[in-house]
């Protein structure tokens, strides 16, 4: 799927990416603070650093501040996750490591996880797929490692199943950041991590070798 355009009127490329950077830093405070649809762009403007008149030389509408925010949010989470999931060696071994990497990735980036959680719903329809895409896209890096791992013999799956314990692991990591409010208060992120971990892996079910 092609990425959504977002016009500017400025060509310098550099000098766009270097204010849309500061344009996502000063939204994603303020989409926490007071949620999308209560946030204006002349409140952006200023959280970013610069006038509405400079703003509106970036960007056209306020919508294209979110998807700005989303792309960027994904992407971060996206290219962490390619770090930390071993696609090559699948083994029980590195799917608990990616998981715990990916755990440790929405722990340091909690406020854009909430804002990506809370707000994509309001991208305009032709925004909306692009965005969701990617996520789509992480989840499958998941499924990799754990068909390698059925595939090696450390475990016996369904295809449903597989799908189903990946969107599991995905959705468990983005708990931390919205359910925050709550989990700090009992757990620590490496407490999370561990009990999640030995939650997930009790119910997969390893194959029987050699007869036992």
């Amino acid at each position: 799927m092609k990425k959504r355009e977002v016009q500017a009127s400025v060509k310098d490329e550099r000098l766009v990416k270097k204010r849309r950077d500061q344009m996502i830093k000063g939204a994603v405070t303020l989409f926490i603070q007071k949620g999308f649809h209560r946030t204006t762009t002349r409140e952006i403007a200023k959280a970013s650093g610069f006038s509405i008149g400079t703003l509106y030389e970036y960007i056209r509408t306020k919508e294209d501040v979110l998807y700005l925010v989303c792309d960027s949010i994904y992407d971060q989470v996206s290219e962490r996750l390619q770090k930390g999931l071993d696609t090559n060696r699948c083994t029980l071994e590195s799917l608990k490591h990616g998981i715990a990497d990916y755990f440790r990735v929405v722990n340091e980036m909690q406020d854009e996880v909430l804002v990506m959680y809370q707000e994509v719903k309001s991208l305009s329809k032709d925004a909306l797929p692009y965005v969701l895409k990617k996520e789509i896209e992480m989840v499958a890096m998941f499924e990799q490692v754990i068909n390698g791992c059925i595939e090696n013999g450390e475990l016996d799956l369904t295809e449903d199943q597989v799908k189903m314990i990946a969107h599991n692991i995905f959705v468990q990591g983005q708990m931390w950041a919205f359910r925050r409010w709550s989990l700090k208060k009992i757990y620590t992120i490496e407490d999370y991590i561990k009990l999640q971990t030995d939650l997930l892996f009790q119910g997969l079910t390893p194959t029987r070798k050699n007869g036992q």
